[in-house]
């Protein structure tokens, strides 16, 4: 079955547990004993209606303010698909969060209270996929019950939205409106009777019709080798497979192909899965590759086709959000995650600072502190085969790793 990840992002108290919780309670995805104890904490707190942030907040320290604080995924099915919610935090000082959540997401649901209408954090939620490149936002307008299921209301919000929208850099975004209650019930699961004006789909029947092609943006494959495969029994005494996972494109049987970073040519001869042969693999597909030459392929190296060759080079600039309390400066040196390679890299230049409220950019900033998003360039001890993180999610980003404790300190996504 098809799953598709989905991130959500919403101020405090826009009602983002709850929209969650309400899914769960609708496509009956609640276990007894969980609803149970919706039923019970509710009514000792004195509510004549269920909590359903209940379903979603686990740390007590969540459950105690009624925030979000850590990345929590909630996982659900439909006849049609399954799906991970990664249920992020909203709050500045968790920009961190926000960002490793929502790095992995193929869609987004941003909430706005409708009361409050588009604030300032709406900004930065609005930035982060702007910057991770998600292709399809949802922007729900919750809380429609309290301004009395008012269109001018919706019609505003979604006006003061559109404004927000000319200030991104990335145009492929496909944004949905959609006005919802999350604690009624109003169009999340089911279609709203209190919105007569509103004739879209609800949250969850767009969320349905959703195909996984239309929300990636299309790459170039890239075959990162994680194990040569070398049997050595009798029946596959020369048998030399090459085992990993297809990211941003389709390989298949006949494919002229280059190694990197040799640049050896080949050609693939066949395509396994387990001990089936398939003429091509798909996307995300984790598969072996045998080549028609016997040629010296090892662990990290990258299999491409022929004329879409990435990037090879020992230095690159990246959008860096900075997770460390201890701060990130001009000279420092980290290790590199990209893909399974690892290379020692040194900060050459801080470009400048992002404001993620599209406020502008510090190009006076010397040093990156915890939640900072900043343009950094880098400079490696050997080069790496990159794409731009706008053409390929995958191969476009990495991690940053600290040289003494092995701490991740930073997420980088590469220009």
């Amino acid at each position: 079955m098809e799953v598709l990840k989905i991130a959500t992002a919403g101020s405090v108290d826009d009602g983002k547990s709850t929209l969650i919780g309400r899914i769960l309670y609708d496509t009956k995805s609640l276990t007894t004993d969980k609803l149970d104890a919706i039923k019970k904490t509710s009514k000792q707190r004195g509510y004549d209606y269920l909590d359903f942030s209940l379903a979603t907040d686990g740390l007590v320290a969540e459950r105690e303010q009624g925030i979000t604080i850590d990345v929590a995924h909630i996982y659900f099915s439909t006849n049609k698909k399954s799906y991970i919610i990664a249920d992020t935090p909203g709050h500045v000082e968790y920009t961190r969060n926000m960002v490793t959540g929502a790095s992995t997401s193929q869609a987004s649901i941003i909430l706005i209270d409708a009361r409050k209408g588009v604030i300032e954090q709406t900004n930065r939620h609005f930035f982060i996929n702007n910057l991770l490149r998600i292709k399809d936002v949802v922007v729900a307008i919750n809380k429609m019950d309290l301004v009395d299921y008012s269109e001018e209301t919706y019609n505003k919000i979604k006006a003061d939205f559109s404004e927000l929208m000319s200030k991104r850099d990335y145009q492929d975004q496909k944004i949905t409106f959609i006005p919802v209650s999350a604690l009624k019930g109003d169009n999340v699961v089911n279609r709203s009777n209190n919105m007569s004006w509103y004739t879209g789909e609800s949250l969850l029947e767009h969320l349905e019709q959703l195909d996984k092609k239309d929300i990636y943006n299309v790459g170039t494959p890239r075959f990162p080798v994680q194990y040569v495969i070398r049997p050595k029994t009798e029946d596959f005494h020369d048998f030399r497979g090459y085992a990993g996972k297809v990211y941003g494109g389709e390989l298949s049987v006949g494919d002229d192909i280059v190694v990197l970073p040799s640049k050896t040519k080949s050609k693939i001869k066949d395509i396994y899965f387990y001990d089936e042969k398939y003429k091509t693999a798909s996307r995300r597909s984790s598969v072996t590759i045998t080549l028609e030459n016997d040629i010296n392929v090892s662990r990290g190296d990258m299999i491409v086709k022929e004329g879409d060759l990435p990037t090879i080079d020992k230095q690159f600039t990246a959008n860096v959000c900075w997770m460390d309390s201890e701060n990130l400066t001009v000279g420092g040196k980290y290790v590199v995650q990209h893909g399974i390679n690892k290379v020692l890299a040194k900060v050459d230049k801080i470009n400048h600072k992002i404001h993620p409220d599209y406020s502008g950019i510090d190009s006076e900033a010397t040093s990156l502190g915890v939640n900072d998003i900043a343009s950094v360039t880098f400079k490696l001890n050997k080069p790496i085969f990159y794409d731009q993180f706008k053409n390929h999610r995958t191969n476009g980003s990495f991690i940053l790793i600290d040289t003494q404790n092995n701490n991740t300190v930073g997420a980088g996504f590469i220009q």
